[in-house]
Parts: C-alpha cells; structure tokens; sequence
C-alpha cells in the first residue's frame, strides 16, 4: 500500500481541464503521489501540452506553446498527469512537432520522463492498492489516447481491482469512444453525439453507481449526457475514486 522511500521527485502537469473545471482532481492525484512518498511541485508557468492548437491545425500556435512547456519542465524530475490526451500529446505528437527544430533534443529528453497518473503509480512506483474504499458497484471507461497511444489498459483497472468494498463490473464497449475528441465534438456534432447516445446505453446497462474514467474531457462528456438523461450514475476521475474524493462533487 503505502511506500513513503519512494525519493522520487515529480512535476504534476494540472492540464487545462483539471485546472478550470475539475480542481479537485488535481488534488486528488497530488495527494496519491504525496501518499507514496513522492515529493510534488507544479512548476510556476506551466500552462497547456499544446494538443488543441496541433489537433487543429494551428502547428505555429502549438509550437509556442508546447515550446514553453518544455522549457518550464526543464530539470523538474519525473512529470505526471492526470490524462492520456495530454501525456499522448507530449510522448507521440512531439516527435513530430519539434522534429528538426531547436527543441528536439529537450522534446525527446522530456518524454522519456513523462508518465499518465495510473502508470506511474503501477509500472514506475510499484503500487496496486491504495487503501481506497467505494461502497457500490463501479464500471470503467478507456479513455482512447490512454488505450491506443499509451496502451492503458490494465492499470486502471488494476488499481480498482483492490478497492476496498467496490463491486467492478465490465463496460460494454468500453473501448469505443465517448464521442468529445476535443474539436471533434465541436466539428461534427451529430456523429458526436450518436457516439455518446451509444456510450450511455452500455454504461446504463451496468447498473453501476459510478462511472470511472482517466481522463476529465472523456467524464466531462459523458457525465452531461447521464445528467441530461437524468440518470443516476455518476462519473469521477480515477484519481478521485482512488484518494476517496468520490464524494467532492454531487
């Protein structure tokens, strides 16, 4: 459980969402890593990954940005966050974006220190159990960045496995895509949201009281969608459900 000689030192990258919507997620991880000994800052400065800009097709826009990112997080140690989108950005998309330029260098220094939240905890620090409690049946989502660019699957799923009291039933589909993809929502809205309308069935079909997911623009989605639909599900981070913060929002 508890494993305060850990010594590592981690930079924890808050993300845009976490930051404006869902403060308490950030928390949340912060106080898992402090748990397990790891000494955390949030480096002053350090704003956004980039991806929206480069998902968009504004590369000079997302060069600025992602450029100061990497300059921020110079020296800090291990960076951990909250979200495979944004961990996908950094370890796959930067390659790209910084190839042949005066970042490449620092860019691929970067990712091979740049870790999602359940990752780090299972594969770096060694951790499974958490000492966490839910009392009531739970279900989880992959999120697509985390599956497809960082191969998530087992982690999260790992660390619900030993929840004290909690009942992990399978998603339907949980592989199938929520329907945000960030612009793509925006862009093609009626495909979006008969991706979400299917997502929905499959979650209510489990019964669960909560809805589990790694990433907050993939809860974000779907937690209005069984809000709109009145259901009685609700959705946390799983950094929530694991710090027993499952009960910070209604």
């Amino acid at each position: 459980m508890t494993n305060r000689q850990s010594g590592r030192h981690a930079a924890f990258f808050v993300t845009c969402l976490v930051d404006n919507f869902f403060p308490e997620i950030g928390e949340a991880a912060v106080k898992l890593l402090e748990d397990q000994g790891v000494q955390v800052h949030v480096p002053r400065g350090l704003t956004c990954c980039g991806q929206m800009g480069f998902n968009g097709g504004h590369r000079d826009e997302a060069y600025a940005v992602a450029g100061r990112t990497i300059e921020v997080l110079r020296g800090q140690g291990d960076v951990v966050l909250p979200s495979g989108s944004c961990t996908a950005m950094i370890r796959h998309l930067f390659p790209d974006l910084f190839r042949g330029t005066p970042h490449e260098a620092t860019a691929a220094e970067l990712i091979g220190r740049t870790y999602e939240l359940t990752e780090y905890l299972v594969d770096v620090l060694g951790v499974t159990d958490l000492g966490a409690r839910y009392e009531g049946r739970i279900t989880f989502h992959d999120a697509c960045h985390g599956l497809r660019f960082l191969g998530l699957q087992q982690q999260g799923r790992t660390l619900l496995s030993h929840v004290a009291g909690a009942e992990v039933v399978p998603l339907p589909g949980s592989t199938e895509c929520c329907g945000f993809g960030g612009m793509f929502a925006v862009k093609h809205a009626a495909i979006s949201e008969a991706m979400l309308a299917r997502k929905l069935a499959n979650i209510n079909s489990t019964a669960a009281d909560l809805l589990v997911v790694g990433d907050a623009s993939c809860m974000m989605q779907m937690a209005g969608g069984l809000s709109r639909a009145g259901s009685r599900t609700r959705t946390r981070h799983i950094a929530e459900v694991l710090a027993n913060m499952t009960s910070a929002r209604g």
